[in-house]
């Protein structure tokens, strides 16, 4: 990963948008639509800057980074703090595919690609399931009994599968229905070699399901960081003889 992904609210505040033509006039939109305020050149409270400039862009983003700000200079990847991604809304879920300013065009084609799998009212499921946070807590005091159950609940076929137009109407079905508690349950992942880009597509998804990860010391970080952020890691000689609740992958070299 080369860029840091993140998603900032700049709903009020102000961003400065220095340039005319086509490129600034995107530019504009977006900023506005995430509930910005342009301004045209530097202000006092101002945090980020784009650039939209055929001559004086180098000029113009070095005065602006002077004062603190972070700038994106378009078309000039070599310029810029950030990139803007190619966006898919479903309000409240934003999805951002980046190519770090290698490709506009690849980024776009993947977004269209997203913007046909994603039904239009994947919003209201993320909207259904925040309403229900004080009732899922409730149902499952315990963080990780809870993250379970929305993972189980959110998997493909599963009662608030994602990609189902009907999810955000099932929330309150789903919280009623009694769930018996997962059985502990271990995997294995032999590794062939070192490389994360030849994971099979099981490894891949275990890895993004695993709440623990056991591993052979020499298992490089490269593969462990497709594991979740959240899922602990331990190294280990041995996979465990009585793994903890969840999932847990056992991830070793094939001998």
């Amino acid at each position: 990963m080369r860029q840091l992904p993140i998603f900032l609210n700049i709903s009020g505040r102000t961003v400065v948008l220095v340039g005319e033509g086509e490129a600034a006039d995107a530019k504009a939109r977006l900023i506005v639509r995430a509930g910005g305020r342009v301004v045209p050149a530097w202000e006092a409270g101002a945090t980020i800057a784009f650039v939209a400039l055929e001559d004086g862009a180098e000029t113009a983003a070095a005065d602006l980074r002077a004062r603190g700000l972070l700038v994106n200079v378009v078309d000039r990847p070599d310029l810029c703090d950030f990139t803007t991604p190619a966006i898919v809304d479903r309000a409240p879920v934003t999805i951002a595919v980046g190519t770090g300013g290698a490709s506009a065009g690849l980024a776009k084609a993947v977004r269209q690609r997203i913007e046909a799998l994603l039904p239009a009212r994947l919003g209201a499921l993320a909207a259904a399931l925040h309403a229900a946070r004080g009732a899922m807590k409730a149902r499952w005091p315990a963080a990780a009994d809870r993250r379970r159950a929305i993972d189980a609940a959110l998997a493909p076929g599963g009662a608030l599968d994602p990609l189902d137009a009907d999810a955000a109407d099932r929330v309150g079905a789903w919280l009623a229905v009694p769930q018996a508690a997962a059985a502990p349950r271990l995997e294995t992942i032999r590794l062939t070699g070192a490389d994360p880009d030849e994971l099979t597509l099981r490894a891949a998804r275990l890895l993004g399901e695993a709440d623990h990860v056991f591993h052979d010391p020499a298992v490089p970080s490269a593969i462990l960081d497709r594991a979740r952020a959240d899922a602990v890691r331990h190294p280990a000689d041995a996979p465990p003889a009585a793994p903890p609740p969840g999932l847990s992958l056992w991830i070793a070299f094939a001998r």
